[in-house]
């Protein structure tokens, strides 16, 4: 799919934190919705919006990340973060790039924009020196999963929660 051409990728800034911690806070919202039981719950972590923008703000300063941002006439329409993660012993994985988060606006969804992010971000890992990406994303998520699998992802871990 071809992006709009009203679309712009680009690196985020400093002054896109507030969009950002809507959007993060949306997609906070719909983990939730997956499983309240294993998601952060939105409303009782205090202002999510305020958190997942501070949050951001600092994945800004980190080289061993990159936070992009979908504009559409100076609205962010989405966004993506990936980061270099080092060799986990814990895991069973050697360093890799990790797409940590992406998430489309509704008034954006199925026009490309999430497919845009994605390959920008495994464009920069690549850059980076990366032999391969790895992401997460939540069982219930067909759609997410439908667009990793045309990007050529394939399943290789499965997350079981167990209340106690």
């Amino acid at each position: 799919m071809t992006l709009p051409s009203d679309i712009v990728i680009r690196r985020a800034e400093s002054h896109d934190i507030a969009a950002l911690g809507e959007l993060g806070a949306a997609l906070m919202r719909a983990h939730f919705a997956f499983d309240p039981l294993r998601f952060l719950d939105p409303g009782g972590s205090g202002d999510a919006e305020a958190g997942y923008g501070s949050f951001l703000r600092a994945q800004l300063e980190d080289e061993a990340s990159v936070l992009l941002v979908a504009e559409r006439r100076d609205r962010i329409v989405g966004y993506v973060y990936a980061a270099i993660e080092p060799l986990s012993w814990k895991e069973l994985r050697d360093e890799c790039g990790f797409v940590h988060d992406l998430l489309v606006a509704d008034v954006a969804q199925r026009q490309g924009v999430g497919e845009a992010l994605l390959d920008a971000a495994i464009e920069w890992l690549r850059e980076q020196g990366m032999p391969r990406v790895v992401l997460g994303t939540a069982a219930q998520n067909d759609t997410a999963r439908r667009l990793f699998a045309r990007r050529g992802f394939r399943p290789t871990m499965i997350e079981m929660t167990l209340e106690l």
